[in-house]
């Protein structure tokens, strides 16, 4: 008996990706809508043609925790191009720098007191107050929904210069929010998601980079995998509507009317895109509302490329003490093993960038550069050989106050509709891992 069954899988982002792979492995038959020309969504590489070079839309980070984003890796064969360092580095204005330690007994001088300047008595503030967050993540207060992380780290006592060395960027970094909006307990539910898979493993969380760009890491091996499974993936394909009939989903209706039968669907979409395709469910009001108070979080990606190198300690370092406009520095001839060839390429990531988001691509550059000339003695006389800026308004769902118990789970009222998507209830914010995380709960919810 043929146990083969037909999948709709609408959108081509990672979640989508993931999806569609799991599902062929699973030995099904499946159809990838996606709405524009290209695979990856908010995750892809991006041709320079002025130095002949490709950058990434935004630089990615990974988490050794990341479980389901490492499935998927596996699944499309990539998993071996991510590299964890020991660590990364911080920096001042002043040009200081701190190495910062993620492995072993060397991590602690990270956690307890970064920060240069930082007193004995501060550093046994922030050892105390450090330990105290850990415990309130993992037995979390009622009230943590309800303020912000900022109103969090005051409340435990967490030192100024602990803060500024580590705790407001590492929560900036997670969810894509200044700590005055971001909501505690979204902070508080990776911590703890970290500190469990920790103890489990036996080991610290440590972050890594991948060592290609995006396409090669999350696209290639995905487009390998759809042509020995079979996937039939359709670009240009605009999703209406997925069918409902007596309970069931039957298909999906696209934009020119014409209509993509199916088993099953799984619609993995961002929040802001979900409107309309779930009109005939009995809760599509109630999805919406949630997908709209959830709102959306810019992010500002400046890939530099400079006439010259800026003397970093490490590939990944982060800006300390500036105007909050860069928070990240990703050095990608050390990520990349890449040849400069007469101009350094430098990604600069901006979270959580309202301000920064409505400026034109100049202003940008000319901000950005500045900052690094405060920052690195080295960028004193540099010049910009090339600046290539992306903004992404809509980035990722917004993780601010009041928007705990909003994200929908994977399932709904009819058992062979799921959706997926970062924003979709996991145990992480908004990232990768969530996204694979809610694939793998919405092929298994399909396969039930």
């Amino acid at each position: 008996m043929d146990n083969t069954r037909r999948f709709v899988v609408v959108g081509g982002g990672l979640a989508g990706l993931a999806s569609a792979v799991w599902l062929a492995e699973a030995g099904h038959r499946v159809t990838l809508l996606e709405r524009r020309a290209r695979l990856g969504g908010r995750t892809q590489a991006m041709r320079v043609p002025e130095v002949d070079d490709l950058a990434d839309n935004g630089q990615h980070v990974l988490a050794t925790g990341y479980d389901n984003l490492f499935r998927y890796l596996r699944s499309v064969g990539t998993e071996h191009l991510v590299e964890f360092p020991h660590g990364g580095a911080l920096r001042w204005p002043d040009g200081r720098s701190v190495l910062m330690h993620t492995k072993g007994i060397r991590a602690l001088p990270t956690l307890f007191g970064a920060h240069p300047d930082a007193s004995p008595i501060e550093r046994l503030r922030a050892l105390r107050a450090t330990l105290r967050l850990g415990r309130e993540a993992l037995f979390q207060p009622a009230d943590l929904a309800d303020i912000t992380t900022e109103r969090w780290f005051q409340r435990i006592g967490m030192p100024a210069k602990a803060r500024e060395a580590l705790w407001d960027w590492l929560a900036l970094g997670i969810a894509a929010e200044r700590v005055d909006r971001e909501s505690a307990k979204v902070f508080a539910d990776v911590l703890a998601t970290g500190i469990r898979k920790g103890i489990k493993g036996r080991h610290a969380v440590g972050i890594g980079y991948p060592t290609v760009d995006l396409d090669t890491l999350f696209i290639t091996g995905a487009e390998r995998a759809f042509e020995r499974y079979g996937v039939e993936v359709r670009f240009r394909a605009v999703a209406d509507r997925v069918v409902i009939e007596n309970g069931r989903a039957t298909g999906v209706r696209l934009a020119d009317g014409s209509v993509v039968d199916a088993d099953g669907v799984i619609v993995a979409v961002p929040n802001s895109r979900i409107h309309g395709l779930l009109d005939g469910l009995p809760e599509h009001a109630e999805l919406y509302a949630a997908a709209d108070k959830l709102g959306y979080t810019p992010i500002v990606s400046t890939n530099l490329y400079l006439d010259r190198p800026l003397g970093t300690k490490a590939a990944m370092e982060a800006i300390i003490g500036g105007t909050g406009v860069i928070d990240e520095v990703f050095d990608r001839q050390r990520m990349h093993r890449r040849v400069p060839d007469g101009a350094w390429l430098y990604c600069l990531t901006t979270s959580g960038a309202y301000e920064q988001i409505h400026k034109s691509n100049e202003e940008i550059i000319t901000e950005q550069i500045a900052l690094l000339r405060k920052h690195y003695p080295a960028a004193a006389a540099a010049e910009v050989v090339h600046a290539h800026v992306v903004k992404m308004p809509r980035a990722t769902f917004s993780q601010a106050v009041g928007t705990d118990n909003l994200r929908p789970d994977q399932r709904t009222s009819v058992p062979n509709l799921v959706i997926a998507g970062d924003w979709t209830r996991t145990d992480w914010s908004a990232t990768m891992e969530s996204a694979a995380q809610s694939a793998a709960k919405a092929v298994a919810a399909l396969m039930k």
